[in-house]
């Protein structure tokens, strides 16, 4: 066992033996819960400081032309980083970060075209800032109530929904492209816009946001499970990074996802 005679250390009177030091250094190697909480606001904080710069810059003087490019030219770089850090999770801890940075202009970006185009007033108006806030407050109520239904142990997420979840994102990404393609060589698919689009929608396109949004509160929930069981198994340090971009990754397509709807509802006014 381990003693100090020195008075200033009596808080570390219990003896300590090398098994319980061995498992406080192996705990300082492996994931935790807390510390990816602490990624989490690191990355979310960066997001989101990057959205409200976006937004700054692009509405100051004539930059709102650019808004597109900002939007498209952030949309290609996330996706090539999403995949990397996806294939090679030891990358989170440094990529990570510029993830989240990117992610914050196409957000910002994101949202001024969308608040633009669904202004009563048009571009010249301004864009509609009510609409931001409302799909942020959805986000994170959305957040906040699976959390504390996780934490509480009312919502877990078993293997055979798991693999519904998977095949309908699937289902969802193949009609999505299948749709890009036949548009791009004349063939009109029929409920596309109403489901993608961001105008005035009928209710297929309306109930499809919604099961959207509700299949992204599933991934979420799911993104709460696996970080608790990595925390549980043990998992390597760098994966609490992995986590946190899991988590970002998920609240900005529930952002996208609330967004989307509210527009739809705003275009029915």
């Amino acid at each position: 066992m381990l003693r100090s005679g020195n008075p200033t250390l009596k808080a570390f009177e219990r003896p300590q033996t090398w098994a319980e030091l061995d498992a406080a250094q192996a705990k300082s190697r492996t994931m935790t819960i807390e510390g990816t909480v602490n990624a989490a606001f690191i990355l979310v904080g960066l997001c989101a400081a990057s959205a409200v710069g976006t937004w700054m810059f692009l509405t100051s003087g004539s930059n709102l032309n650019m808004g597109y490019g900002a939007l498209i030219g952030s949309m290609l770089i996330g996706l090539v980083l999403s995949l990397i850090i996806s294939f090679s999770p030891r990358s989170a801890p440094f990529l990570g970060p510029v993830y989240a940075l990117v992610e914050g202009v196409f957000v910002g970006a994101l949202s001024l075209v969308v608040a633009t185009f669904v202004s009563k007033g048009g571009p010249a108006a301004g864009p509609e800032t009510g609409i931001i806030f409302q799909a942020m407050l959805l986000t994170f109520g959305i957040f906040g109530s699976l959390l504390i239904g996780f934490k509480a142990g009312l919502i877990r997420i078993g293997t055979t929904m798991k693999r519904v979840m998977v095949a309908a994102l699937g289902g969802v990404l193949l009609f999505f492209i299948a749709g890009i393609v036949l548009r791009l060589v004349g063939v009109s698919v029929p409920f596309f816009y109403e489901m993608f689009g961001w105008g005035k929608s009928g209710w297929i396109g309306i109930g499809f946001s919604v099961f959207m949004l509700i299949l992204g509160s599933l991934f979420l929930v799911w993104d709460f499970q696996t970080i608790e069981e990595g925390a549980q198994a043990g998992a390597p340090k760098y994966m609490e990074w992995y986590g946190a971009f899991s988590l970002l990754v998920t609240l900005v397509w529930i952002y996208v996802e609330a967004l989307r709807l509210l527009a739809k509802l705003k275009g029915r006014e």
